[in-house]
């Protein structure tokens, strides 16, 4: 928290989200596979903390420390490193009681030393067929540099090799997991046909070192053990007159393979003067994290734990839902124009946009789609519709967003590829990353152009719509269709002024916009009026709306909001929020949409948007919301809320001391929303189908 008492700093507050994901892996309510999965999930977003927020305040550190100090970027670093400290002890033992709660449901994950004689035979083969061909170990010397050949994320292995009590060898093996599963189910135990064993790729490789090394080295002992190594995920763009948007990204994306490492984690028995020799190697400094732990790293790949055991250790299926609105007509064009439909994913099936870009690909009376790409899947019906409506002769026109994070290398693939078929590819605005989820088709009917318009929180993605939540908005209304357009006009030709009297268009009206709603609702408190505020978003850390919360809080302007990452607004402090409450959601999906409702004298106002209450959202990059002006939508939507507010299972109270505490429950019927949500949406299309 800063000085002066108002503000959490993301950080910190982002480090608190993550408790609450290793919070599922702790519950025993949830079924055990999960719990292991949801050690990967926790894993895996540390590792991205730190390639980005953490080497971000590193930077912090390192520019002014040439002027002097940054005593606060030094304070928080600190801060950060104790809070993921405990977090790491947490974690280990949360592991080490989920491994016994496995055993007692006969699933073992062995190590090396626990191979039985049975099965040796079975591990030397099958690491001689399938993994000797993928070990190719780096030898490290005086001379090496580890910075130049490391790749971020992997585990690899350090081997030491003695003689007579003498080290004579480091090497480093990379675990294969690109080519090989991390988990490898071993064959029935002929004297227990009950147990199932797993054994991890890294402890196969344990196993046989002396398969590796045995003829090439002179040593009587050899061991091996886990370590990883984050590198710093920012890279310079440095714009260059002679080269394309496209050849800068890919030479960023080299400068990302070589960054600086910001952490090293490494398995607490390794020996002192191994982690010496590599720290020093890897340049490691004072602010970077060098973090002992278990054996085992890349804890990430735990999100595809195999279930080898009942399926009650895993959570049971939910049938994504049919669209009656959609289901009752020929073509999803006559749906849309019949009403607007809204879906939420991933309660309804993400197939009814993949439909809809299917049928506009061949329909005669389209004449053009536009459509904006930040995430797809690596095998995507969105990509292969666009082509086809290309080849069909539709003027296609893709945004593809170069600069989202983690996922450049597949966009460039996927620029390339579009542009090869003939699709007009777009780049956007070099300075503001492109995050609207818009999909904008023309047709030609009864003589008129007529657009119908896709707007969601979500991306086109049919992977994440299975296990994120979002909405999504299909609409022939021509005042709302005629903005989306705009803002495809604005993303070509930036320099043009538009106006939008409807959408809420980031860097355009968004915050002085949502401002106006805000002060709107304070200047109803002031005058006695009933006031209020919902929002559901990720994140909110942006100082302006966090300031202006506090205003209409003090006017007496009661706010709920359901935040499931950082908030560095503190409610329930006297005199500044305490008409402000805020909980957090984790659960078997990720809570993703943004949704604002402003309760505006009674005539609500109901937003969905892409754009989360941060800086780089409001003011840095193309993020769209849309007014619901069906009534039977907004409701819907207010609805789903309310069983979000009510849910006695599954909702963290967000406080000044970052507890994490449930919700509680009381006297109130247990509540979990995800499944609640899911039974209503049921419902309600049982309902319309009958209709």
């Amino acid at each position: 928290m800063s000085s002066d008492n108002l503000w959490v700093e993301k950080e910190l507050s982002w480090l608190s989200f993550n408790e609450r994901v290793l919070q599922e892996a702790m519950d025993k309510s949830v079924p055990l596979i999960e719990r292991v999965r949801f050690l990967g999930i926790f894993s895996n977003n540390q590792d991205e903390f730190f390639k980005v927020r953490v080497a971000d305040v590193k930077r912090r550190v390192l520019i002014h420390k040439e002027h002097g100090g940054d005593p606060e970027a030094e304070e928080l670093l600190h801060a950060i490193q104790e809070k993921v400290k405990l977090l790491g002890e947490t974690f280990d033992a949360t592991y080490r009681e989920l491994m016994l709660s496995l055993a007692r449901h006969n699933i073992f994950l062995i190590n090396e030393n626990q191979i039985s004689a049975g099965h040796q035979a079975w591990i030397k083969k099958y690491f001689k067929d399938k993994v000797l061909r993928h070990i190719s170990p780096i030898l490290l010397t005086e001379n090496s540099d580890p910075i130049a050949f490391l790749k971020d994320q992997y585990t690899y292995l350090a081997v030491k090799m003695k003689k007579h009590g003498r080290p004579i060898q480091y090497a480093l093996i990379e675990v294969p997991t690109d080519y090989l599963p991390r988990f490898v189910p071993m064959p029935p135990d002929e004297g227990n046909k009950r147990r199932k064993a797993l054994i991890i790729l890294d402890n196969i490789i344990r196993f046989c070192l002396d398969d590796i090394f045995s003829g090439f080295f002179d040593y009587d002992e050899i061991a091996a053990y886990s370590v990883k190594m984050t590198r710093d995920a920012e890279y310079d763009l440095s714009a260059q007159f002679n080269r394309s948007l496209l050849e800068n990204m890919s030479e960023g994306l080299k400068q990302r393979l070589k960054a600086m490492p910001v952490r090293f984690a490494y398995d607490r028995e390794t020996p002192q003067s191994m982690v010496t020799f590599l720290t020093s190697k890897l340049k490691m400094s004072f602010y970077d994290s060098i973090m002992p732990g278990g054996r085992y790293h890349n804890f990430k790949d735990f999100i595809g734990f195999p279930n080898v055991g009942r399926s009650y250790l895993e959570n049971p299926k939910i049938s994504a839902l049919n669209c009656s609105d959609f289901d009752r007509h020929q073509t999803l064009f006559q749906a849309i124009a019949e009403r607007d439909i809204l879906l939420y994913y991933p309660y309804h099936k993400f197939q009814y946009f993949t439909e809809l870009l299917r049928q506009a690909s061949f329909d005669p009376a389209v004449t053009s789609i536009k459509i904006n790409i930040y995430r797809v899947a690596s095998q995507s019906r969105v990509i292969d519709s666009l082509i086809d409506a290309a080849n069909n002769g539709k003027r296609v026109t893709v945004v593809v967003e170069l600069q989202a994070r983690f996922d450049e290398a597949a966009n460039i693939q996927w620029a390339n590829r579009l542009t090869e078929a003939g699709v007009k590819v777009l780049f956007g605005v070099p300075s503001l990353k492109i995050h609207s989820k818009l999909c904008l088709i023309t047709r030609h009917e009864q003589g008129e152009t007529v657009r119908y318009a896709h707007i969601g929180t979500g991306n086109f993605n049919e992977k994440t719509a299975k296990i994120y939540t979002d909405f999504a908005l299909f609409t022939r209304n021509q005042e709302i269709t005629s903005e989306v357009d705009n803002v495809f006009e604005f993303i070509e030709h930036p320099y043009q002024r538009f106006k939008f009297n409807h959408l809420l268009v980031s860097p355009i009206n968004s915050r002085r916009n949502l401002y106006s709603l805000i002060d709107n609702e304070i200047n109803t408190a002031k005058a006695g009026g009933d006031a209020r505020i919902t929002l559901k978003i990720n994140n909110l850390v942006d100082k302006g709306m966090v300031s202006r919360l506090y205003a209409a809080s003090q006017a007496g302007v009661k706010i709920r909001m359901i935040i499931r990452g950082m908030c560095s607004l503190i409610p329930g402090l006297p005199g500044i929020s305490d008409n402000i409450e805020v909980i957090s959601i984790v659960d078997r999906y990720l809570e993703h949409p943004r949704v604002m409702v402003f309760h505006n004298g009674g005539q609500q106002k109901v937003y969905i948007s892409s754009a989360d209450w941060m800086t780089r959202n409001l003011d840095f990059r193309i993020e769209v919301g849309t007014p619901i002006y069906d009534e039977t939508l907004r409701q819907r939507i207010l609805d789903i809320i309310e069983m979000q507010f009510s849910d006695t299972t599954k909702a963290r109270v967000i406080d000044a001391e970052q507890s994490n505490r449930y919700v509680a429950r009381g006297n109130r019927r247990k509540l979990r929303s995800q499944i609640a949500i899911h039974d209503y949406l049921k419902q309600l299309e049982q309902k319309n189908h009958a209709e």
